[in-house]
């Protein structure tokens, strides 16, 4: 079937403000926006202990939720990253924060699996348009410092959603009300502000036609792709587990019951990520992807130890170390693949790099939550990190030897 190449007419039909913010203050919650989405995405993670505990769920289960998140995600950048190209940004980040809201008031409501599952697919699908969407934007105010923030905003995000998130959890009577009840009232004074958001792009034709998902890698960049896929794997199957089963497994390594512990390691791997961004994203590509692999590899020997032996101090340690490989290593990996395509190309390559990227967040954490409820957490995250450990090595040599 042939799809139009021509707008909707009512995409055109927003109504426009008669005032708009100047580009400084869009750019500061644009910013503020992309950081939002990403807290409220971590949020749930240190509330799924309470949820097992009232709803009986297995390990298999609480993945199985993340997965949804993580693969809705993906759908929303596929399918709609392009249509804030076409409609312009304003109108797609508004409908953006609609779905948002409306995920939050479902975690709020919850009553049973089910309305998580409903609930994270919705809010993986809004922030899968609103990332595209607010990237756009941020390059297209300010091209270096949106870049900057694209790459760090979203791990500060997450650190800040774990952490406040936690803290309800454990100091809120109703936590699983008050996170989403302070999350909906940031989110409808932001989605008021964004009503007065400047457009940066016009509307064009072709909207309907941007929906069709396009992957493809041009010639040009498909052997440095090949050489990024293990390591790439690795540190998003990292960042999956600790998402999904992290704070369960900072608990039991622990012995605390305190939510803030598993928050804190969440925070501590995503921080560290935006601390190796900050550092060396200005250093050549090439040799930061091999030193943060052998980095991460060192991050999750430690972490493993720390797992190992009940030690905290290991078990934070070590994900830190290999939060600054996986933050320098995404981070190199996008200047590596970046130059290799042109403009017309760039998009359906990125769109590659991020199905690859994505489904290493899922589907390896829905293998832990597997292995967890037959093994036991521990024993499996000790079998995962194991295999983490041998890609980066494996990544290690093949960067190594592509440099001589």
């Amino acid at each position: 079937m042939t799809l139009p190449t021509t707008a909707p007419a009512v995409s055109t039909t927003l109504p426009t403000p008669g005032w708009r913010l100047p580009a400084g203050p869009a750019f500061a919650l644009l910013a503020a926006l992309i950081t939002s989405y990403l807290a409220a995405s971590a949020a749930p993670s240190p509330l799924y202990a309470l949820y097992r505990e009232a709803w009986g769920f297995s390990a298999l289960v609480l993945t199985a939720v993340f997965a949804v998140y993580a693969l809705a995600l993906l759908g929303g950048l596929l399918v709609f990253g392009s249509l804030s190209d076409h409609l312009g940004r304003r109108p797609v980040l508004l409908a953006s924060l609609g779905l948002e809201l409306a995920s939050l008031a479902l975690f709020w409501r919850a009553e049973g699996v089910v309305w998580l599952v409903a609930a994270r697919l919705l809010q993986g699908l809004a922030t899968g348009i609103a990332t595209a969407t607010l990237s756009a934007a941020l390059l297209d105010l300010q091209r270096e410092r949106g870049a900057l923030v694209n790459s760090v905003a979203p791990m500060i995000g997450m650190a800040v959603g774990a952490l406040g998130a936690s803290a309800l959890v454990q100091f809120a009577a109703h936590p699983a009300h008050h996170v989403f009840e302070v999350l909906g009232g940031l989110f409808v004074l932001q989605s008021l502000a964004a009503w007065f958001l400047p457009e940066t792009t016009p509307p064009r034709p072709g909207a309907w036609r941007s929906l069709q998902p396009r992957l493809a890698v041009p010639a040009p960049a498909r052997a440095t792709l090949r050489q990024l896929l293990p390591m790439n794997t690795a540190q998003w199957a990292l960042g999956g587990f600790y998402l999904s089963l992290g704070p369960t497994l900072a608990r039991q390594v622990s012995g605390l019951e305190a939510p803030l512990v598993g928050g804190a390691l969440i925070a501590t791997l995503v921080l560290s990520g935006a601390a190796g961004i900050m550092v060396m994203r200005q250093r050549p590509a090439g040799r930061v992807l091999r030193e943060s692999a052998v980095l991460l590899m060192a991050g999750v020997a430690v972490t493993l130890w720390g797992v190992q032996a009940h030690a905290v101090v290991p078990l934070f340690a070590g994900s830190a170390i290999a939060g600054v490989g996986f933050g320098a290593g995404f981070n190199a990996s996008v200047r590596s693949l970046v130059p290799l395509a042109a403009a017309a190309q760039r998009g359906a390559l990125m769109a590659s790099f991020f199905v690859l990227s994505y489904l290493a967040f899922s589907l390896p954490a829905l293998a832990a939550g597997l292995a967890a409820g037959r093994f036991g957490l521990e024993a499996a995250a000790l079998g995962y990190g194991g295999v983490l450990m041998a890609l980066c090595a494996w990544a290690a040599w093949r960067l190594g030897h592509a440099a001589r």
